[in-house]
This record gives C-alpha cells, sequence and structure tokens, in this order.
C-alpha cells in the first residue's frame, strides 16, 4: 500500500479533470493527462511529483507514465516558478537573431540565471524550444500561454516594467 501523500485533488481539479476525461472512451482515460497536468499547474503553478501521483491514480495510469509526460513537454513546470514565467526562444532561427542576446538581457535585467527566478518570486527566465514564429524573432512566451515577437531590449524592457507594475 502507497503512503500518504500531502497532495490531494481538489473537488474543482476532479470537476475539471472528469470534464477533459469526458471527451474520450473509457478505456482510454489516460488520454487526457496532458489536460490533467495543464489543469494542476493552472491551479497551483506547477506540477509536484505528488500532484503526478494523484493523476496518475485518478486516470488509473502508473505514476512514471505521468512523469514522462511532465518531463518531455517544456510547458509543464516541475518546480515552483515566478508569477511570470518568460520563455524566451533560443533555437538556431531565433539565436541568429539575437534570441541569444534577448535571453542574456533579461537574465541580466532581473540579476537571475537561466531557469532562475528573482529573489522577490516575481520572474522565471528561461531558454525555450521553438515556439513556431521564426519569422518574428526573437520570440518569447509569458506563462505558456502569450507569445510575444521581435523581443529587442526595448520590447524585453518595457515588457519587465509593465509586468512589474501589473504586480502593484
Amino acid at each position: 500500500m502507497n503512503a500518504p501523500t500531502a497532495f490531494q485533488l481538489t473537488p474543482l481539479m476532479r470537476g475539471r479533470f472528469d470534464r477533459e476525461v469526458a471527451k474520450y472512451p473509457p478505456e482510454h482515460k489516460a488520454s487526457a493527462v496532458m489536460a490533467c497536468l495543464a489543469i494542476v499547474q493552472d491551479m497551483l503553478g506547477w506540477v509536484s511529483p505528488e500532484a503526478e501521483e494523484a493523476v496518475g491514480e485518478y486516470l488509473g495510469m502508473p505514476a512514471i507514465a505521468v512523469h514522462e509526460v511532465t518531463t518531455f513537454y517544456n510547458m509543464y513546470n516541475q518546480q515552483p516558478v515566478g508569477r511570470f514565467k518568460l520563455n524566451v526562444c533560443t533555437n538556431l532561427p531565433c539565436a541568429l537573431r539575437a534570441g541569444d542576446q534577448a535571453l542574456d538581457h533579461l537574465c541580466s535585467k532581473l540579476g537571475v540565471e537561466p531557469y532562475g527566478t528573482t529573489a522577490d518570486g516575481t520572474f522565471t527566465v528561461q531558454p525555450s524550444e521553438c515556439l513556431g514564429a521564426c519569422a518574428d524573432a526573437p520570440v518569447m512566451l509569458v506563462n505558456d500561454r502569450h507569445m510575444l515577437s521581435f523581443m529587442n531590449n526595448e520590447r524585453l524592457d518595457d515588457l519587465v516594467r509593465t509586468l512589474r507594475e501589473a504586480t502593484k
């Protein structure tokens, strides 16, 4: 028997999971794993190993299979991140158009290393795989939802200023 974990699915999470699972035939409910992980992350900000276990139990799949999904896709946070997660594309097309410099500029401005979070917990900065907007390089994604293009130093500074003001 497994030892109890500190993480528990809330009724709200279960309700959201139920809606996702309903989209699949009963024998394929594990197909909702990505949606369930996204729900956990949306509600908690990241996906802990305990949350992976709970998702696996809910979907009737081994926790290691859930972990494989979490670790394969870079949109799942495997540790707590700042209020604003800034993913900067550093793949070749963006790198050739200053993607690496954009990442360096953000890290320098915020006083963090790549994958680091500011001391106040506001920003996490990390390199990203291709975001599919190569013609708009350098590009970035804010909180896995909002794509921003042509991110030169001035635009990056404006973004940081705007996001800081949103936290006040």
